[in-house]
């Protein structure tokens, strides 16, 4: 199959790009005679001094030569990520939440990735099935790291079942080799009551630390249940089941710091939510390297939303910060839901809120008008107290129950324009109502529709405690 050519949809200005007459529109064919397969293989061909891209515009063929610094970015944007094909998911995990969906949603949504290089663009989690000794070489060579791995069990006979692979038991030998060659790893486990929590996961855990110490972190995280979910075999946790996960996470955080000096294991914040257990102290998450992943999100949005933290807590830096070749958002940012396990933020910062008419002008006018802000149940229970602490009897938290996909769906991420609807109708007029960014994509929500949709005028703001803050006055 032929992959698709690269298509330029930014330029900046003055750029080597622009001095060199690339335009909007531009079809890269190949980068000095290579065909680049991929965001990070453009980069590294870009980084030469002298560029020459084969483009066609309008049907006609061009060659157009860039001179530069060596490093400099190139100065284009192009259209997406992957150039060639999307490795697709060969798993048919009983727990995964694309099975789960509805009908009717963007195609998109349904896609199954399982390809390490949207784990290193996006953070996406791969359960290395398929992996293979090529894969192996070029990301040790281009020094492709962090990457994220399922794990989910160490036994390979659990494994396999839980993919429902026979490749499931053996893959895990490629998280050994990555670490081998100092490839930065993180892990997950996904727990579905009664089939890898318990022994089970107490045997996983005894494996990490056997077999694979070198991991940078793992995020336990709970199974998440739609209604549309068939499996008989997948449920919800128990809150007796989420106390047993809580307990087992801290009692080997202890082992782990004694061992490895680092607590290594964490988890999801919605397993202290179910447990109705208060959440660990901020120190305790060791700087919160799995943010994204809704672990420790609570305690940084309050520390946001507190002052005690002035910048707001994002993706991480590195290939994500200075990747020149294509749009920026959407690197560590908003994931497909089949990875939507905890109270995730977008990873993105918008500098002012966006609603039907300029919010900038809204928030200054509108200070003193009753604020109502909207959020997703497990988001309203940690929300709720910051705003409480406010005394301001003019703000209050507006919770969104899931009904679009129900089952246990509580994550702010997977709120929707349908039950936003619904609850803003029941809500008087002339008020200011807050809309966290993390459930729109695009500017739309997950079930297609958009802002202007809704029965009330919104703002839209970053999810993250400082912007929360600043929207209140504070």
């Amino acid at each position: 199959m032929k992959q698709a050519a690269p298509t330029v949809v930014a330029v900046t200005t003055d750029s080597p790009a622009a001095t060199a007459g690339l335009c909007v529109g531009d079809e890269v064919r190949s980068i000095n005679g290579i065909v680049p397969r991929d965001i990070i293989e453009w980069r590294l061909l870009a980084d030469d001094s002298e560029v020459d891209l084969e483009v066609v515009r309008g049907g006609i063929e061009l060659v157009l030569e860039i001179r530069k610094r060596a490093g400099e970015t190139l100065g284009a944007e192009v259209s997406s990520a992957l150039f060639d094909r999307v490795r697709t998911c060969d798993n048919h995990c009983a727990f995964c939440f694309i099975y789960q969906l509805p009908q009717g949603m963007r195609r998109s949504l349904y896609l199954k990735d399982d390809d390490y290089r949207l784990s290193f663009l996006y953070g996406n989690f791969t359960t290395l099935t398929r992996f293979t000794e090529a894969d192996l070489e070029r990301v040790v060579t281009e020094g492709l790291s962090p990457l994220n791995v399922s794990i989910h069990a160490t036994d390979p006979m659990v494994r396999s079942e839980m993919l429902r692979n026979p490749r499931g038991g053996m893959s895990l030998r490629w998280l050994r080799q990555l670490l081998n060659h100092g490839i930065e790893v993180n892990g997950q486990l996904v727990v579905c009551p009664g089939v890898n929590d318990g022994d089970v996961l107490e045997d996983t855990m005894v494996g990490i630390l056997d077999r694979f110490p070198e991991l940078k972190s793992v995020a336990i995280v709970p199974l998440g249940i739609s209604r549309f979910n068939t499996e008989s075999s997948m449920r919800a946790h128990t809150k007796a089941e989420a106390e047993a996960v809580v307990d087992l996470v801290d009692r080997w955080q202890r082992t782990f710091l004694d061992v490895l000096g680092r607590r290594l294991v964490f988890a999801a914040d919605e397993y202290y939510l179910m447990a109705e257990r208060p959440f660990p102290a901020g120190e305790d998450y060791e700087g919160f390297g799995m943010h994204e992943d809704g672990i420790g999100m609570a305690r940084t949005f309050e520390w946001e939303f507190t002052g005690r933290l002035e910048v707001p807590t994002g993706p991480q830096s590195g290939f994500f910060a200075w990747v020149d070749g294509a749009p920026a958002e959407g690197y560590r940012a908003v994931r497909n839901p089949a990875g939507d396990t905890g109270l995730r933020e977008s990873g993105t910062s918008v500098p002012v809120s966006l609603g039907r008419k300029s919010t900038v002008e809204s928030c200054a006018s509108n200070s003193s008008l009753p604020v109502g802000v909207l959020t997703s149940s497990y988001g309203a229970r940690v929300i709720g107290p910051l705003v409480a602490s406010l005394g301001r009897g003019d703000v209050r938290v507006i919770e969104v129950p899931n009904t679009y996909f129900g089952g246990n769906t509580g994550v702010t991420g997977l709120m929707v324009g349908e039950d936003i609807s619904r609850v803003l109708a029941g809500e008087p007029t002339g008020h200011r109502y807050l809309v966290p960014d993390v459930c729109l994509s695009e500017g739309r929500f997950l079930d297609g529709l958009t802002v202007a949709d809704l029965p009330r005028e919104v703002e839209i703001i970053p999810t993250d405690g400082i912007s929360l803050r600043r929207a209140l006055g504070g």
